[in-house]
């Protein structure tokens, strides 16, 4: 898909939708108003919605954005329906086959034509402005912005997620100058053609585009050293997937259940990146019927992966024999759930859903069911509200954290596990409940949304697809790093790593397959090494399509490295992974073709490794690419640590000042045999051999350099920059002077080791290993 486009017209989108909502916030709120006699309700509303969001300016620019945020979306959508005939009339868009022009309702409106859903009164409106009988000093504008309010007011009854409810004060809120050339609604067709209008992935795309400029704000506030809050970390961590690893990723977790359950489907026709189980595969999750293969997004942004299983889950139904009419609404039913924080991409991933289900059943949004996509939002209670809720005991303080669990939702979202024992109790005093009054209905609508919520974060899935959020320790404000080191301390260390444990508990207990893209990091840092060796044991690897750098064409050249893999919890480690190599590919494209390339037959890409000889590697790291006479040696061989310490010793941080070759300095004041630092410093010389790597050379030589260590190197270890902090670092101290095997730190081919006798300060870049028993010529 060619993505210039929407990128263009969403960034610029934002900020002609906040300056155009700005504006309408400060006349609706304006003293002596129309709006405030005419809509009091809503202006009540807007208000009170301003002081929640903090108030004054902050509050007002909160609104702003959020308000800007759902019209850009409720346009998209309208325009996706008109581009594709979902609408009766081109709702935002000219009529079919003009690439320009008025609206095609407003048009009809002209002419006296109006759909029988239009309210009389919106209608006879519309008409007085039309035909001048209502004073206006844009009659036209006016009248489509109250049929453009009505439409959305009609498809909030099969779209509440995407479309206020009549009363909202979105409604007084319409962005203006609709009609204007180069208005929204004219780029709008322009960017979103009836081309791009055929893939539904065309959403998400936009929505990636339109919060990338508040993710370059939310980046600088990290790079001043702010912390991420509730406000920034969807636009922090949210990333559009790549079409083709989505597609690798859920072949390989729905198609691969599937097919190790149905060998014989022809689903495997569908699926281009698919790769075949090995033969003998006999443990995995039964699934009869295509009612059970479920699939949980829990951060599913703006619906990707879950629009791509629509997809896969159609063939099977088709295959099974299952009534086309049918189909859309079974897997909305009962296949699909995804959990979001960011209420406007929940609605676009719910909107992309359903007109998956429409393309497939015209009928569908005439009695549409609702996709299981749910915001897990913030909800509290006080303790005289906690009495009403808890068990009839009154003093299980079970019940009373199961109604607390989502005081911190929208940091926390699918992180959270609600105790899934009080499930069963709460749903019984949820129903018990009176509703008779304002406040009774308003307790009764929360504790409905914990009920609701805690049921999709309770109940276990035969697949998890998802591209979780990225953010290390260092930028997650304290609640959200509080909350990790507590609950995940083995992947405390980036966000994306507790979701990987997250996602492993909302599978079903042995067999369910979670599918994800993530950082590498966790495949070889140290700090990653138990939650490493946990996977490896416990869950181990499927397959695994390591990326590398510049796999997202979108972020260009930032450093990004990602693997994509299917994890089966409960899976023989004797088992081995399928790991495709495609890291040297510099592109989404080329990375792409390299894999195309491995599941061809290319032998240089494709590895097999089994976990328990993973295991064995030092740290367990994920190094699937070693031979088997490499990984023997490691798992037969004797540590280097039992036979030497490799060290790294002193950077100057200012060689041209601290080192000297050889021949530039005194003989007399050069001491070449000192056995240790006592030595040294008696000596009275003031330079010392040093060792700093140098060229390809073998058993001994390099010996070029002295660096000035005089009073035991007191210059160099008082060298500090102009805040008084110290710029070298003189490290292994007294590891200096003695018999030690050198290397060089940078190297193209294979390494030099060199035998120095005692007498040399090693450095940064040529490091030193100690034998443990004395070295000699």
């Amino acid at each position: 898909m060619e993505t210039t486009p929407l990128r263009n017209f969403a960034t610029w989108a934002r900020i002609e939708l906040r300056s155009q909502v700005g504006a309408r916030v400060t006349a609706v709120l304006a003293p002596g108003s129309s709006a405030r006699t005419e809509h009091a309700g809503a202006v009540r509303m807007l208000e009170s919605e301003i002081g929640r969001a903090g108030g004054g300016t902050v509050g007002k620019e909160a609104v702003i954005d959020r308000v800007a945020y759902t019209w850009f979306n409720r346009i998209i959508a309208l325009r996706f329906m008109d581009a594709n005939g979902y609408t009766d009339a081109g709702v935002v868009s000219p009529r079919v086959g003009q690439s320009s022009g008025q609206p095609e309702i407003l048009a009809d409106a002209k002419r006296g034509v109006f759909d029988s859903t239009i309210s009389p009164a919106v209608v006879d409106a519309v008409t007085r402005l039309l035909d001048g009988s209502r004073p206006s000093a844009d009659p036209q504008g006016e009248a489509y912005t109250l049929l453009l309010t009505e439409y959305c007011r009609n498809w909030h009854k099969s779209m509440s997620f995407m479309f206020a409810p009549d009363g909202d004060y979105t409604e007084l809120l319409v962005p203006g100058n609709l009609l204007a050339d180069g208005s929204i609604l004219a780029r709008v067709i322009a960017a979103l053609t009836s081309e791009a209008c055929k893939d539904v992935e065309a959403i998400g795309w936009l929505y990636q585009f339109y919060i990338s400029e508040r993710k370059k704000e939310v980046f600088e506030r990290f790079a001043k050293k702010q912390k991420a809050g509730a406000a920034e970390i969807p636009a922090a961590t949210q990333l559009f997937t790549p079409d083709w690893i989505v597609r690798y990723l859920v072949q390989n977790s729905v198609g691969r259940l599937w097919m190790l359950n149905h060998p014989d489907s022809r689903l495997i026709d569908h699926m281009d990146y698919y790769i075949e189980p090995a033969d003998g595969e006999h443990d995995f999750l039964r699934i009869t019927e295509p009612e059970q293969l479920t699939v949980m997004d829990p951060c599913c942004g703006s619906g990707h992966m879950l629009t791509y299983a629509f997809d896969l889950l159609y063939a099977i139904y088709e295959e099974e024999g299952y009534a086309p009419s049918e189909i859309p609404s079974l897997i909305l039913e009962h296949n699909l759930h995804g959990t979001e924080i960011d209420p406007r991409a929940a609605a676009l991933a719910a909107f992309a859903l359903m007109m998956k289900a429409r393309s497939r059943q015209r009928r569908f949004l005439r009695e549409p069911v609702q996709p299981h996509i749910r915001v897990i939002e913030p909800v509290e209670f006080s303790n005289e509200e906690l009495d009403q809720l808890v068990s009839a005991e009154g003093s299980d303080q079970a019940d009373r954290q199961f109604w607390q669990s989502f005081i911190h939702a929208d940091v926390l979202g699918s992180l959270i596990v609600p105790d899934a024992a009080a499930l069963p109790g709460a749903r019984e005093r949820l129903a018990a409940l009176e509703a008779d009054t304002l406040d009774a209905a308003d307790l009764h609508a929360r504790a409905g949304r914990v009920v609701i919520q805690a049921e999709y974060l309770t109940r276990s899935y035969a697949v998890v697809a998802t591209n979780p959020p990225y953010m290390g320790s260092g930028k997650m404000g304290s609640l959200l790093s509080t909350w990790v080191k507590k609950h995940h301390p083995q992947a405390k260390s980036d966000l994306f790593a507790a979701f990987i444990e997250r996602s492993l508990r909302f599978t079903d207990a042995e067999h369910g397959l979670v599918a994800m893209i993530t950082m590498q990091a966790w495949m070889f840092l140290g700090s990653y090494e138990k939650l490493r060796r946990r996977i490896l044991h416990d869950a181990p690897p499927v397959t695994m399509l390591h990326l590398g750098e510049r796999a997202f064409d979108l972020i260009g050249g930032e450093v990004v490295s990602t693997t994509a893999f299917v994890l089966e919890p409960g899976r023989n480690t004797d088992e081995p992974c399928q790991y495709f190599r495609v890291v040297p590919g510099g592109s989404e494209a080329e990375k792409e073709h390299l894999f195309r390339r491995a599941l061809a037959g290319a032998t240089d890409l494709r590895f097999f490794a089994r976990p328990q000889t993973l295991l064995t590697l030092p740290g367990g790291r994920m190094a699937y690419w070693l031979s088997p006479a490499m990984t023997r040696a490691f798992t037969i061989g004797k540590p280097l640590s039992e036979v030497a310490a490799p060290k790294q010793g002193l950077a100057t941080a200012d060689n041209a000042r601290f080192l000297r070759q050889w021949f530039e300095v005194s003989h007399s004041r050069t001491c070449f045999d000192a056995d240790s630092r006592g030595a040294a410093a008696a000596s009275g010389a003031k330079w010392f051999p040093h060792l700093k790597g140098g060229e390809f050379r073998k058993w001994w030589g390099n010996q070029d350099y002295v660096v000035n260590w005089e009073h035991d190197g007191a210059e160099i270890q008082d060298f500090r920059d102009a805040n008084g902090k110290q710029k070298s670092r003189p490290q292994n101290i007294d590891s200096y002077f003695k018999p030690a095997i050198s290397w060089s730190n940078v190297s193209s081919g294979e390494p030099s080791f060199r035998y120095y006798e005692q007498g040399s300060i090693f450095g940064h870049v040529g490091q030193a290993l100690f034998p443990s028993k004395t070295l000699s010529r």
